[in-house]
């Protein structure tokens, strides 16, 4: 009896760990971040129709998809209820982290909005450098000095649905859009003189990571075998009394 009560024990354990651990990597996994912007901002990417520029107001960023060189980033409601868009952005590599949420943007002409740039996840050396459309990058790359990325997408800019699957049509072809850099003469460049990529070790864990938030880690698919150990040995000693 006491070895069932020990079983017992360490099953639930076991359990309660693979619970814990799989709500703390919840927020990692997608980088969810909440942010306020104070005025309008453009925003890249397949957004709802009449939204290519957010109001002021607060929003929630998250990762819906990633993989070693290029991640699908969708912006939400502050309530997370509607997708306002959905955006490619490849990982673009800083020298130094902070413990804040960053975001930067394109300068703009004066009476303009200003132009979504790069999210960058506290305590995360890369973030998130966001890809525009050719027309736009040039736009942006003029007037504010500096090279842009761009994908040439066969695909429209606005919908009337949210997108909500990392296998819906529209993510796909992000995906698989060649990407360039647009510089302020309007010379198209490689994608490597625009961002800084992160180390290789970094890409390879990015690659690695769960398809969803829920998945378990090892540690708790043990403690689920574990507890089904427990339920048998509970059922033969039942048996053997």
């Amino acid at each position: 009896m006491k070895l069932l009560k020990m079983i017992k024990s360490l099953c639930f354990t076991l359990t309660l760990g693979a619970v814990l651990t799989s709500g703390a990597r919840a927020d990692e996994w997608n980088r969810k971040t909440t942010v306020t912007f104070s005025g309008p901002v453009e925003i890249p990417g397949v957004h709802l129709t009449g939204f290519g520029v957010l109001p002021a107001g607060t929003y929630v960023f998250k990762i819906l998809d990633s993989s070693s060189d290029r991640h699908i980033v969708q912006i939400f409601s502050k309530d997370e209820a509607t997708v306002y868009a959905t955006i490619l952005a490849i990982p673009n590599y800083r020298l130094k982290a902070t413990d804040k949420t960053v975001i930067t943007f394109r300068e703009r002409p004066a009476g303009q909005p200003e132009a979504l740039r790069a999210w960058f996840y506290p305590g995360m050396n890369w973030g998130e450098e966001f890809v525009y459309t050719k027309s736009k990058a040039v736009e942006l790359a003029k007037t504010g000095k500096a090279p842009v990325l761009f994908a040439e997408l066969d695909i429209p800019q606005e919908v009337a649905e949210p997108i909500r699957t990392a296998d819906a049509p529209v993510v796909l072809q992000l995906k698989r859009a060649p990407i360039m850099g647009m510089r302020p003469t309007g010379e198209e460049v490689q994608l490597a003189q625009v961002v800084t990529p992160p180390p290789a070790e970094v890409l390879m864990a990015s690659a690695k990571l769960p398809k969803t938030a829920s998945d378990l880690p090892l540690f708790g698919m043990l403690g689920l075998l574990a507890l089904g150990s427990a339920f048998s040995l509970k059922a033969l000693a039942s048996r053997t009394r």
